[in-house]
C-alpha cells in the first residue's frame, strides 16, 4: 500500500521512518516533508491545509491511507472532507473528524467534556470580550500563579502562567484583544496545579484502544526548565514514576471515561489521542488533550514500538484494533532537540548542517530542515531530534548527547539537562 503522511516535522519523519520498516507498505509520500523524510519516502509540495491539493496527491499517487500529523488540518475538518468526497471516502484517514478534534481545537469544549464525565482536571472558568470585567474579578479570587489559556489553536503559545496579578490582567486583555488572533476570542482562567507532567498516548479505532509508551517532554527553552515555552526541547520514555499503579489510575480515571464520553456523544474518533497529564501527589489530572501524536514525544514513543506500526494503523482503519499486537521495547529512549539560537523567538534559517553522516547508534529525526543546493540546511527553529536507546535512562541520554556533539550548524543550541528531574 502507498501511504501519505501530512506534515513537515520530526513527528512526520518518525512516522515515515517506522512505517518504512513494514513489509505491507509499498511507497511512502510526505507532504510537504523535510530533508529527513525524503530519505524515508518521497516529498510532495502540498499544503496539508489545502484539502484539494491533498486530494490531488492521493489520486495521482494511488494512496491507500493518509496519516494527518499536525492538528490544524484535523481541526479544520480534513477527515470530514474525505468522508464527504465520493473518491476519498474509501481511503482511510488516520485522525479524528472535526467534532472529535475539538478536544484540541477548543480548550473550553475539552474542559466541559471532562466536567461531564468526571475526568480530573483543574478548576476553570471561560470568558470573552463581553465578560472581561468578570474575568478580572475572577482572577482576584485566585491565588498566584495565574493560568491563562487561549481557547483555540495558538501553535503551542496560547498558555501563559503569571505570578503577578497586574501582569495576568494585562495578558488577559492582550489575548482577548487579539494577541493570539481568533484563538483568543475566548480565554480560560484555570487553577494552577503543582506537580510533575507527563504525556500519555493511545491509538484507537473508536471502539477499543492500545496504550502506547508514556513520555516526558521538556518545553522550556532554558536549562532547569527556565525561559520561554517552546514546542519541546527533548523527551524521554519510559517515565520512572509512571509505574503500574499510577498508569492504572490513568486508565480508570482518564482514558476509559474519555472513550466512554466519545461513544456516548456519538463522536467517532479514529487515530491518536494525547493526554497531557500532571501528577499531583500521585494522582493524575488532565492539563490538555491533543488529537495527534506529540512532538518531540513521537521521537521517543514510536522508537519503542517493536510491532509493525502499519498493522496498528490498519486496525484503526478496519475497526479491529483489538485483534492487533502491540509489542513494546523495554529499553529507554531519549531525544535531544537541536535548535536554532533565538528559538522560540527570532532565529536565522538556511544554515548548513554538518556531521549528519558521522552519527552512530542513534536515529537523527529531521524537524526543521530542507535540501538546498544539494546540502541539508536549517529551515526552522527546531532543527533535529537525536534519539538513542539505552538499558538505563542515563545510557540513552549519553547516546543522544554524544551524537548531538557530532552535529553542527551556525548558532546551534540544545539543552544539556534533558531528564535532569528523573
Amino acid at each position: 500500500m502507498n501511504i501519505l503522511i501530512l506534515g513537515a516535522g520530526g513527528r512526520e519523519h518518525t512516522l515515515a521512518w517506522k512505517l518504512a520498516q513494514s513489509k505491507k507498505v509499498n511507497r511512502i509520500f510526505v507532504g510537504p516533508g523535510n530533508a529527513g523524510t525524503s530519505e524515508a519516502g518521497t516529498n510532495l509540495k502540498i499544503d496539508p491545509e489545502n484539502f484539494q491539493e491533498v486530494k490531488n496527491a492521493v489520486v495521482d499517487n494511488k494512496i491507500g491511507m493518509v496519516i494527518a500529523g499536525p492538528e490544524v488540518p484535523l481541526v479544520a475538518g480534513i477527515h470530514d472532507f474525505f468522508i464527504n468526497d465520493p473518491y476519498l471516502r474509501s481511503v482511510p484517514l488516520i485522525g479524528p473528524v472535526s467534532s472529535a478534534a475539538r478536544l484540541e481545537g477548543s480548550k473550553d469544549f475539552a474542559k466541559a467534556f471532562m466536567s461531564r464525565y468526571n475526568i480530573p482536571t483543574a478548576a476553570y472558568k471561560t470568558f470573552d470580550k463581553s465578560s472581561l470585567r468578570q474575568a478580572c474579578d475572577f482572577l482576584k479570587t485566585l491565588e498566584p500563579p495565574y493560568v491563562l489559556k487561549a481557547d483555540g489553536l495558538a501553535a503551542g503559545k496560547g498558555v501563559l502562567i503569571k505570578h503577578d496579578i497586574q501582569e495576568a490582567e494585562k495578558e488577559l486583555k492582550a489575548i482577548i484583544d487579539g494577541k493570539f488572533g481568533p484563538a483568543g476570542r475566548k480565554v480560560l482562567i484555570e487553577q494552577f496545579l503543582k506537580g510533575v507532567e507527563l504525556s500519555v498516548f493511545i491509538i484507537t479505532d473508536g471502539k477499543s484502544y492500545k496504550l502506547l509508551p508514556e513520555a516526558k517532554d521538556y518545553k522550556r527553552a532554558g536549562e532547569g526548565d527556565t525561559g520561554l515555552n517552546t514546542g519541546g526541547m527533548g523527551a524521554v520514555s519510559p517515565v520512572p514514576f509512571a509505574d503500574n499503579d499510577f498508569m492504572e489510575k490513568v486508565r480508570q480515571r482518564i482514558i476509559d471515561p474519555t472513550m466512554k464520553g466519545l461513544k456516548e456523544e456519538k463522536i467517532e474518533f479514529k487515530g491518536f489521542i494525547y493526554f497531557g497529564l500532571i501528577s499531583v501527589k500521585g494522582d493524575p489530572y488532565v492539563i490538555e488533550y491533543n488529537v495527534r501524536m506529540g512532538d518531540p514525544e513521537a521521537e521517543v514513543v514510536i522508537p519503542r514500538i517493536k510491532s509493525d506500526l502499519f498493522e496498528l494503523l490498519e486496525g484503526v482503519a478496519n475497526g479491529d484494533l483489538d485483534k492487533r499486537e502491540l509489542e513494546i521495547d523495554e529499553r529507554f529512549v531519549s531525544t535531544v532537540m537541536l535548535v536554532s539560537e533565538g528559538y522560540p523567538g527570532h532565529y536565522e534559517k538556511g544554515r548548513d548542517i554538518f556531521g549528519l553522516d558521522f552519527t552512530n547508534n542513534c536515529v537523527v529525526f529531521h524537524a526543521g530542515t530542507k535540501v538546498a543546493d544539494n546540502k541539508v540546511v536549517t529551515s526552522g527553529g527546531r532543527v533535529l531530534a537525536i534519539s538513542s536507546w539505552g538499558k538505563t535512562l542515563q545510557e540513552a541520554l549519553d547516546g543522544s548527547y554524544r551524537n548531538a556533539g557530532i552535529i553542527s550548524f551556525d548558532n546551534i543550541y540544545y539543552r544539556t539537562d534533558i531528564g535532569f528531574d528523573l
